[in-house]
């Protein structure tokens, strides 16, 4: 089975990459690269998405034995995200950008990249429920 693994340089993809490789998964690490810092007024290396926190992500990767990929997204993040937001704003409405890039950014761009490579999975290291059954002897 394979897997693309959506890593933000951070410990909980980081993880996520490793547990699957140890469970026998043919894994492919990615990074979303949505947007440039300095565009939004912001030092490069101030938020998450940094370009030190892709080559963090690359270097995991590399660690792992996987192959990484950056999936330029920053024009359909503008035109999908971000375009929404100053909408929202100039019409007096509160927006939630987090909402619509979870979306349409993860859920829809990401997914079809993971199709176009053949990965069965896409895995964050986020929004993950871990269960555990027993069976009862009663």
């Amino acid at each position: 089975m394979k897997a693309l693994i959506a890593m933000s340089g951070g410990v909980d993809s980081s993880l996520a990459a490793k547990r699957m490789i140890d469970n026998g998964y043919d894994c492919i690490g990615c990074t979303m690269k949505l947007y440039d810092n300095e565009d939004a007024g912001i030092e490069r290396s101030r938020t998450c998405c940094s370009l030190d926190d892709v080559e963090d992500a690359r270097s995991v990767a590399y660690k792992l034995g996987m192959p990484f990929y950056v999936f330029n997204f920053t024009q359909d993040f503008r035109d999908i995200v971000i375009r929404k937001f100053i909408e929202s704003y100039e019409n007096g409405t509160t927006p939630n950008p987090c909402i619509d890039c979870n979306r349409y950014m993860k859920f829809d761009k990401l997914y079809e990249r993971a199709k176009a490579l053949g990965c069965d999975y896409i895995v964050t290291g986020h929004y993950a429920r871990i269960e555990s059954k027993t069976a009862s002897m009663y």
